[in-house]
């Protein structure tokens, strides 16, 4: 109409967009109140807040940042030095590093307690994967063995994958351990000069079938088993899990999985073990070896149809190893002996509060200003709910 326009107070438009606000580094200044005495006595400072290091200049924050980015989300000490060099912070790799080797040596007794943590439960995962020791050269193969229970992760890193390395990491646990068919575990479980562990080894479904997937192009019999394996999985999928009851409800659903299994499980890997025995196959042929592999397994393969808390394969541990993995591949290993226990630290702290349902950087911060507080305090992740 031609009139001027005026603004009509309180009537808006609202949409919304996603931005981003550059983190920033900030130097606090701490200042403590001195007090005297008007008797003479001697002057009195209120106390420091903690400190990571005597007289260091970063913070505990800032160090439980450096340990996520690492090994939480798997960037390389020199990538920080330039993300923090482009965010104004100028810091060298070796001094992020003496950040992580403080706050390691302060939670060192809750990560050691992750281990009898671990032990408490009635079924255990075992894994391994290699890793590397970069002090010399090309480096040197490591490996990272790893021992879960559904709630608690705990990692170590060893220069040996061999069967008296496998009685180390078992010890003296007496419960159920899944693992997959690696003969260093069933070597551990023998007598030998340290005496056998009393661990019971129960074996998994999914290596097996991975074998028999892969052998399916050269020979297409092993459809039938696939299918066979595929209806054990179905049936596990219907069933209830146990490990976060207690009491009677616990019992209960025990007896249901235990019923289920007898009832519909143990006709299915009679079919299995009856298809194997009736299969031809060329010695040394991938078919062959799926079939020697099922078969020589067969008793801890089957040991989940009597006990019920036992799952059929051995992925829960291979979830909790895919982030060292990760971070192998972004960072390839350890400079140094230190940096494996560093790294096996931190990545079973971390790995048990996501477990648990605690974010990774609030419980390394409450562990930290616990143990600087009070020197070999031991704070585990809270389960949550």
């Amino acid at each position: 109409c031609g009139s001027g326009l005026h603004a009509w107070e309180g009537q808006t438009e609202d949409c919304e967009e996603i931005t981003v606000v550059e983190r920033s580094f900030l130097l606090r200044r701490v200042k403590r109140q001195k007090y005297r005495c008007g008797q003479g006595c001697a002057p009195v400072t209120a106390p420091a807040p903690p400190r990571l290091i005597p007289g260091g200049r970063y913070s505990v924050d800032f160090a439980v940042h450096v340990a996520l980015m690492k090994y939480g989300f798997h960037l390389p000490l020199a990538r920080q030095e330039r993300l923090y060099g482009r965010e104004g912070l100028v810091v060298e790799a070796q001094t992020l590093w003496d950040q992580l080797e403080a706050l390691a040596r302060h939670l060192q007794k809750s990560y050691e307690a992750l281990l009898a943590e671990v032990f408490t439960s009635p079924l255990i995962h075992a894994d391994e994967t290699h890793w590397y020791l970069l002090d010399k050269g090309p480096g040197t193969k490591w490996y990272a063995w790893t021992v879960a229970s559904p709630d608690t992760v705990f990692h170590r890193i060893y220069p040996s994958r061999s069967g008296a390395t496998a009685r180390t990491v078992l010890g003296d646990y007496e419960g159920v351990v899944l693992v997959d068919g690696y003969a260093a575990y069933q070597t551990a479980t023998k007598s030998g000069a340290d005496g056998p562990s009393p661990a019971t080894l129960v074996f998994c479904w999914a290596h097996v079938r991975r074998k028999f997937f892969e052998a399916q192009k050269f020979a297409p019999a092993c459809e039938e088993v696939l299918e066979l394996i595929g209806e054990l999985y179905a049936l596990e999928a219907d069933l209830p899990g146990w490990y976060a009851l207690e009491g009677e409800e616990c019992q209960a659903v025990l007896a249901h999985r235990l019923a289920i299994r007898q009832q519909k499980s143990v006709p299915l890997t009679q079919r299995i073990r009856h298809w194997a025995h009736a299969q031809r196959a060329l010695p040394g042929s991938a078919f062959r070896k799926a079939i020697e592999y099922m078969l020589n397994l067969w008793t801890g393969l089957t040991l989940f149809l009597t006990q019920p808390q036992v799952p059929l394969d051995n992925h829960h541990v291979e979830r909790q190893l895919r982030d060292m993995v990760i971070g192998r591949k972004n960072h390839y290993g350890s400079k140094s002996k230190r940096g494996t226990e560093v790294a096996a630290l931190f990545d079973s702290l971390i790995e048990t509060a996501r477990l648990r349902g605690e974010d990774p950087g609030h419980y390394l911060r409450r562990a930290a200003l616990a143990a600087i507080e009070n020197p070999g305090t031991v704070t585990l992740p809270k389960a949550q709910g």
